[in-house]
């Protein structure tokens, strides 16, 4: 007994140490990730070095979605800071354990983002197809799950090639993917403002000559980032210089680039906007004579080229050379896979035959005896339908021989009183005239009481002609209730084929009685003169 409550104590004090740990842990990524974001626009080099320590221990603790989460955010970090090379290797170092975890969700960040590193380098071609390669993975996980976040990524998929498209002045694709950012922002959130896509619709409104639209609302989104992303004034305030210089504004021009490099010095963000800077401030001056200040940014536009994208460039070595290890790991894989692949397709081909010998005896067995069993079971259902066919042919038969036969004795027997009634009535005719002789009275009593009335004999027919034909009655009954008693009685007659006189005789009336009667009937069955009566009643 003591022994269990020590177990089941050390039991739940591991569970709880273990809890703790983990408890812990996650403590330890979320701190480490919410300081390296803290740190991300004012103290970059201190922001890398955590986004780097949370990769490393979640590899430690084989947590490699989060690993390859930290290993985004430092690959995005390096590329504001336009340190290029180390953001293209930490990119396809995420995409190498994204590969191997099969994280889909993952792969289209590092696809996108790889896509942004081409397009500063003009490579829109390839930054086209990486941008793409995200798109696919973002739309075919939405068909999977509807969710808010994934509608949000391929929104800012759609934006990265918009503002491809709109950095290399194709405004008219531009706008077509501006279009599908804003259809998904209608998905995702109909009653608020995009204010990431108003600046871009702006600029596109500028080149169309609507300037007093265009500059609205710009300055309405600078109101908005200056509370919520100062540094995306950086970009604000690029695209204030453009659309002035569009106007021909040449001084506002000048003041929003001077300001969108004092804010990109101050964020140290988006450091790649400088060039842009630097370069329309020099056509600016050129235009306006004043060759000092043109002469100057153009120097310092050189300078930052050569200090990004020069052939001494880290950038430049690390985009020029192929030899990257994801590439060479990736070979290494393929060669491995393609070893394995080609002896398991050996392995396979040879099982196949087999399988494919076996199956097909088997096949053949199972078709021939399935053919043996079919063939066996139709001859066996054919002579139970023969033979039971043959016994219903016997059965109706003897029926209908028999319902003749008491047909036959019920007519017989009709005919007899009838017989019975003229010979009393031939009686009656020699007796009246031979009233001298005979007691008229006694001989009256005499025949009246061998002689039935017509209402007698009737019963006495119905009665045997029910007996025999059980169902006729039931049926007309069913079939045709406006039908009255004589018209019943009719109906009996006709199915024995009785003439109109005998008719007349058995059922005490006269034979015109008859003849209307049976008119009458045919008119309560709705035959029409072309129809045979007797042949009517036969059916029923």
């Amino acid at each position: 007994m003591n022994f269990n409550k020590i177990y089941i104590f050390l039991f739940f004090t591991f569970t709880l140490v273990i809890n703790t740990l983990n408890c812990q842990e996650k403590k330890l990524t979320s701190s480490t990730l919410s300081k390296a974001l803290l740190l991300k626009f004012k103290q970059p080099d201190s922001a890398a070095f955590y986004f780097e320590k949370g990769y490393k221990q979640n590899l430690i603790k084989k947590d490699t979605l989060s690993a390859i989460n930290f290993l985004i955010q430092l690959s995005e970090l390096y590329a504001h800071s336009v340190n290029y090379g180390k953001s293209y290797d930490g990119y396809w170092e995420a995409l190498l354990l994204a590969e191997k975890s099969n994280d889909l969700f993952s792969t289209a960040s590092i696809y996108q983002g790889l896509g942004w590193l081409y397009s500063f380098y003009k490579r829109n071609d390839e930054a086209l197809k990486y941008f793409n390669h995200s798109i696919s993975i973002r739309k075919n996980l939405l068909k999977e799950d509807k969710s808010e976040t994934n509608y949000s990524y391929l929104q800012s998929d759609y934006f990265a090639v918009l503002n491809l498209y709109r950095t290399n002045s194709n405004y008219i694709i531009a706008k077509k993917y501006l279009d599908s950012c804003y259809q998904i922002k209608e998905i995702n959130y109909p009653d608020s403002e995009s204010f990431y896509l108003v600046p871009e619709e702006a600029f596109l409104d500028a080149t169309k000559g609507n300037f007093k639209k265009a500059l609205s609302k710009l300055n309405s989104s600078e109101l908005y980032f200056k509370e919520n992303n100062p540094s995306y004034l950086v970009i604000i305030n690029a695209l204030l210089g453009k659309v002035y210089r569009l106007k021909n504004d040449k001084k506002q021009s000048i003041f929003h680039f001077k300001k969108s490099l004092q804010i990109s010095k101050e964020s140290k963000t988006h450091i790649n906007y400088r060039i842009i800077a630097y370069e329309a401030l020099s056509e600016i001056y050129f235009e306006q004579q004043n060759l000092k200040e043109a002469y100057k940014y153009l120097k310092l536009t050189k300078q930052r080229n050569e200090e990004i994208f020069g052939g001494q460039s880290e950038n430049n070595k690390h985009l020029l050379e192929i030899k990257d290890k994801y590439r060479i790991e990736k070979d290494k894989q393929n060669d491995l896979i393609n070893q394995k692949h080609i002896a398991q397709l050996e392995h396979e081909e040879k099982t196949s035959f087999l399988q494919t010998v076996i199956l097909t005896v088997f096949l053949i067995f199972l078709i021939l005896y399935a053919y043996i069993w079919g063939k066996h079971i139709r001859n066996r259902h054919k002579l139970e339908k023969k033979i039971l066919r043959e016994k219903q042919k016997l059965r109706t038969q003897k029926q209908n021989e028999i319902l003749e036969l008491k047909n036959k004795e019920l007519t017989e027997s009709a005919l007899r009183l009838i017989e019975k009634d003229e010979f009393i009535s031939s009686i009656k005719k020699k007796i009246s005239n031979q009233k001298e002789n005979i007691d008229i009275n006694v001989i009256k009593r005499m025949l009246k009481s061998i002689q039935g009335t017509p209402n007698s004999n009737w019963k006495e027919f119905e009665a045997r002609f029910t007996a025999i034909n059980q169902s006729f009655y039931n049926k007309l009954k069913t079939e045709y209730p406006q039908l009255s008693q004589t018209d019943q009685k009719i109906c009996a007659l006709v199915k024995l084929n009785f003439p109109s006189k005998d008719m007349a005789k058995l059922l005490g009336i006269s034979v015109e009685s008859v003849h209307t009667s049976r008119y009458r009937l045919r008119k309560k069955l709705n035959l029409d003169r072309a129809d045979n009566l007797e042949e009517f009643i036969n059916k029923i």
